[in-house]
């Protein structure tokens, strides 16, 4: 997994950015506006997530439109597949622990 994603994805603005392209491709000027942010702040923002690979950009006459890439994002999850595994295992068994707390307690009442 390269860091890259996660550097460019740690800026709330360029999580929001992500969030917002869920709905599908947006201008610059779509995202500025849904985002309380000047242009030229969007615009820096999209560089970081374009050189990251996480969004492409389609010109469509005038206009550039940015959208998600959708590989970036299929490997961020198959690689959080190994630990969430791991953290189903721990909720399990916090969950089975605070049972056994809460019938402790009943019995006690």
């Amino acid at each position: 997994m390269d860091s890259t994603t996660f550097i460019a994805l740690a800026e709330p603005n360029r999580l929001r950015i992500v969030e917002l392209l869920l709905e599908g491709p947006l201008t610059v000027g779509d995202i500025a506006d849904g985002l309380g942010l000047r242009q030229p702040q969007a615009s820096k923002h999209l560089r970081v997530l374009l050189d990251a690979g996480l969004v492409e950009v389609q010109a469509v006459a005038n206009r550039r439109n940015y959208k998600l890439r959708l590989e970036p994002f299929q490997e961020l999850d198959t690689w959080l597949e190994t630990y969430r595994s791991i953290w189903d295992e721990r909720f399990e068994a916090l969950e089975n622990y605070l049972k056994k707390l809460r019938n402790k307690e009943n019995k006690q009442n």
